[in-house]
């Protein structure tokens, strides 16, 4: 099968609107999480998250079509449009053979929520005709296969929180294989909205640290409580080597593992063997090979944060084996089905870059966290394999390898 490497980049978050902005950012250990300023909070018992406050949709699409897109779609053009430019393609790629990969978990929850409330308020005859196909995760890889002129597979994952992750392996299987040449992958997620907060806040998954929202998120620290939801959209283009080689692109990194696999355990509380399988068949595909950094699911909860530091000790053989491990989620915020494909831009450019970004607000030390979580504050170091873990509800677990070329 043929060899896949990244060849394009592109990201949006809260703390920027492009991927070397908001990835400065994540280095200096800044934090994108606010008190929410897109709806009232009043009756809310949780009024923080990452929200991407000064992003302007008419940068990707005009005023008439920006109606029928909701924002997950928006967020995910911007940072597909940064992906193809940054992979400089040649003006003769065949279009027939380049497909897209989306991934979302939620898709146009803000756009179901107002909808719903407009047919119970005012009847079904003033829902919009626009809102099936604005809140249909497939239509984010719809809209960017159109904008970008894309015609091979036009495929979407909706698997939780794994699904960013799951896309990056669902496009690198087409070029495998040889149904594609080349593949856009984009993960968006855009679900801070009343019904969206308040049903995360509803299972107890959510931090309400709400008067200090810069240290809310906090992974693997004793005292953390909850994730923080975060908005944003992660973008990578894709080719086999051979192409990429013979056109001389810029290559990020080679996608050497994927795993994949299903706790079949419960469909919030996730154990520790299932990601764990996950992280074997990516490392075993992988060659098994000496990883320098883990971009960890790392959620700031109580469970998974425990259940990934002892799988990773299982899977590299001890606490002492184990490489650098940080969760940039104290910073964006968690993204859901964005996350995967925003933590794997961030493990590439720290390959890139040579820096281990750092697990902020980590100050009280877990005795079931006990890895180095690179805390507080970024490292230089000499990274040549990187891997991301992503898990989601209902059991779902992704794991990505890069290695650099």
């Amino acid at each position: 099968m043929r060899r896949v490497v990244v060849t394009g980049l592109g990201m949006i978050n809260a703390l920027g609107l492009d991927k070397e902005s908001s990835f400065a950012a994540i280095i200096e250990g800044r934090s994108g999480i606010r008190n929410i300023q897109s709806f009232d909070t009043t009756n809310q018992s949780v009024s923080i998250a990452a929200e991407i406050s000064d992003f302007d949709v008419l940068t990707v699409l005009d005023a008439k079509e920006a109606k029928k897109a909701d924002r997950f779609i928006q967020l995910g053009l911007k940072a597909a449009a940064e992906a193809m430019a940054d992979a400089n393609l040649p003006q003769d790629v065949d279009m027939e053979r380049f497909g897209v990969a989306s991934a979302s978990g939620i898709g146009g929850l803000p756009n179901i929520e107002k909808n719903s409330v407009i047919c119970e308020v005012k009847g079904s005859r003033r829902i919009s005709p626009f809102f099936i196909p604005s809140s249909l995760v497939n239509m984010l890889g719809g809209f960017i296969s159109i904008y970008q002129g894309l015609k091979g597979p036009n495929l979407a994952s909706v698997t939780a929180c794994a699904a960013g992750t799951h896309a990056i392996g669902e496009a690198a299987k087409s070029i495998m294989v040889g149904t594609a040449d080349k593949m856009l992958v984009v993960g968006a997620e855009s679900a801070i909205c009343p019904v969206g907060i308040g049903g995360f806040a509803a299972m107890k998954a959510l931090s309400d640290r709400n008067d200090d929202p810069q240290t809310a998120s906090r992974p693997f620290d004793a005292d953390r409580d909850g994730f923080v939801m975060g908005e944003g959209a992660g973008a990578l283009v894709l080719e086999s080597y051979e192409d990429a080689i013979a056109r001389g692109a810029r290559i990020y990194g080679e996608l050497i593992g994927f795993g994949e696999s299903g706790d079949a355990n419960h469909i919030t509380t996730p154990t520790m063997d299932g990601p764990l399988r996950a992280m074997k068949g990516a490392y075993k595909m992988a060659g098994e090979p000496k990883v320098d950094y883990v971009n960890a699911h790392g959620t700031s909860t109580p469970v998974n944060d425990k259940n990934e530091t002892a799988a990773l000790k299982e899977l590299f053989g001890g606490k002492e084996n184990c490489p650098p491990v940080s969760s940039t989620k104290g910073q964006v915020g968690h993204c859901l089905g964005a996350a995967g494909a925003i933590e794997a831009v961030i493990s590439l450019m720290a390959m890139r870059d040579g820096i281990l970004p750092p697990t902020i607000n980590y100050t009280t030390p877990d005795e079931n966290c006990d890895l180095d979580y690179i805390p507080n504050q970024a490292r230089k170091a000499e990274i040549n394999v990187v891997m991301s873990n992503s898990f989601g509800f209902g059991g779902t677990n992704g794991v990505v390898i890069f290695r650099k070329i």
